[in-house]
């Protein structure tokens, strides 16, 4: 018997069988797997969070980590749908992030290991009857089916460089075309995941909360209040930023001592040649999302807390890719206005490509801006606090990490159908602060940029380039010197790989490289 228990039954506070029961139910609830909480960032750049050496207040997150483990190399797939489609199958991307009844989610598998499931946010895998996420795995669902919207109305009709659709939004399977005056898109999904874990704890199963924000992807839709908060700050432009980032990276530990700032990047112009006040006004605007966001992972730990259950759930939080360089609309201040409900703008590529620093490209490309990602885990009582890794995993361990916490088995069949194997790891080794074997090879394809890595070799395919490089990114993080005169075998070995990969799994084979 436990020494509280004991306690009170000798001091005659409780009856022996009522000490009798709450012993059998603390004992229950021990043994019960921890719930988990999946925050996915949307277009959140490397070095956004204070805790990853930004100046944006992320007061929040900084405490989860500090409560936690950061870890400085770990990969999405640089891309919306490919990163959202392997985190919940455990696959590398299949043509462009297909989602098909031969992959199982993680809703799916953690429904079959006794798991309450709910997916608040953003989807962005499909609407029919096979990749609907009620149809997949997901008890509840409430939140954007599509990839983008009006944060302040997402019924309204975007302008026309957007297409003119109006966004898909649903409760289940019911569409909701109205919203009240005062919604905000990242206030509505937390409102709606913190109704969501008062509703599961009260059930006697582990549940499983996936909160896929939209924040901070375009448009620029930010409140007032945080805007003001930023206004300025941004005068001095995206090269003055990327080295603050970076020196305290530095100072955070976040980089290594040999790491350095790579050169400028191909699509951004110079500040001097910019509008500056309305490229201040982008990024504070910018900066303001990230800032709400934090304030809403505030109110979702504040919730944990009040519901006591922060110490039986393990939160999660990342990206799915990094910064964007996309530029809907264009920069023209005479027709664009960040910030309000009646504009579609983006930071465009200076901005998006500083967002990921000490890192080289962003979104869409496979190089490390566009595929590392923060990710920050809390688990108490496991999890030392304070601690940082540099061990390699990605997004397709997150469905075995989640598997390997509830006790449970990937299905082989589902449904009367055949299931592919997963291709990840759990990630549970790392987290106790054990070393676990790194993938052996990962791939990554997207719009024309593709990437390979093997060990401390990565082989990466530009777009606009069109050739390949090849990087030590051990040495070499920020991809710096690009080897691939001096090592023609390596890579015409990695281009080889890689286009096995391709031809095996729908995604873009590549030219191979040009023989010495």
């Amino acid at each position: 018997m436990s020494s509280f228990f004991a306690h009170l039954l000798r001091q005659g506070a409780l009856p022996a069988a009522t000490c009798l029961v709450l012993l059998i139910g603390a004992a229950a609830a021990a043994e019960q797997p921890p719930n988990v909480v999946l925050v996915m960032c949307d277009d959140m750049g490397w070095s956004d969070l204070g805790c990853y050496g930004g100046e944006i207040a992320t007061p929040n997150i900084d405490r989860l980590a500090a409560q936690g483990l950061r870890f400085t190399q770990f990969y999405n797939n640089a891309k919306c749908t490919t990163t959202r489609a392997s985190l919940v199958t455990g696959l590398l991307s299949r043509e462009h992030g297909r989602l098909d009844r031969s992959m199982a989610t993680v809703g799916e598998a953690l429904q079959g290991a006794g798991y309450q499931t709910t997916l608040v946010g953003k989807w962005h895998l499909g609407r029919g009857p096979d990749t609907h996420p009620a149809h997949r795995g997901f008890d509840e669902f409430y939140g954007l089916l599509d990839g983008a919207c009006n944060y302040f109305d997402p019924a309204r009709r975007d302008p026309p460089y957007k297409g003119g659709e109006v966004r898909y939004f649903a409760r289940n399977f019911t569409r909701i075309t109205e919203f009240p005056a005062d919604y905000y898109t990242t206030d509505a999904f937390t409102d709606e995941a913190i109704a969501a874990l008062r509703r599961m704890a009260g059930e006697d199963k582990p549940f499983f909360l996936h909160l896929c924000y939209t924040a901070p992807h375009y448009p620029l839709h930010a409140k007032p209040s945080d805007v003001a908060k930023y206004r300025g700050t941004y005068r001095d432009g995206w090269e003055a930023l990327r080295r603050r980032r970076f020196q305290r990276q530095r100072e955070l530990g976040v980089v290594g001592p040999h790491w350095t700032l790579s050169e400028s990047d191909s699509q951004a112009y110079p500040w001097e040649t910019a509008d500056q006040d309305f490229e201040d006004l982008r990024m504070a605007v910018y900066a303001a999302m990230v800032d709400s966001l934090d304030q809403n992972v505030g109110r979702l730990l504040q919730e944990l807390d009040a519901l006591q259950l922060a110490d039986r759930t393990v939160v999660m939080l990342l990206s799915d890719n990094g910064g964007c360089s996309e530029e809907p609309g264009g920069r023209n201040p005479a027709v664009r206005r960040p910030g309000p409900v009646d504009d579609y703008v983006a930071v465009g590529p200076a901005w998006g490509w500083a967002q990921n620093a000490p890192f080289r490209r962003y979104k869409s490309w496979m190089h490390e801006g566009g595929v590392r990602t923060p990710l920050v885990v809390r688990w108490p009582g496991v999890v030392a606090p304070g601690g940082m890794t540099d061990q390699l995993g990605h997004v397709i361990d997150l469905l075995p990490t989640c598997l390997d916490l509830a006790g449970g088995e990937h299905p082989r069949r589902l449904a009367g159908r055949d299931l592919v194997p997963l291709e990840g790891a759990s990630l549970a080794p790392i987290f106790r602060g054990e070393r676990r074997e790194p993938p052996a090879e990962l791939c990554w394809e997207f719009a024309g940029n593709a990437a390979i890595r093997r060990g401390k070799w990565k082989l990466v395919w530009d777009s606009l380039t069109k050739q390949w490089e090849l990087f030590d990114v051990e040495s070499d993080p920020t991809e710096t010197r690009d080897l691939a005169a001096d090592q023609p075998t390596r890579v015409g070995e990695l281009a080889q790989g890689y286009n096995e990969w391709a031809l095996a799994t729908g995604n873009l084979v590549l030219p191979a490289p040009k023989a010495p």
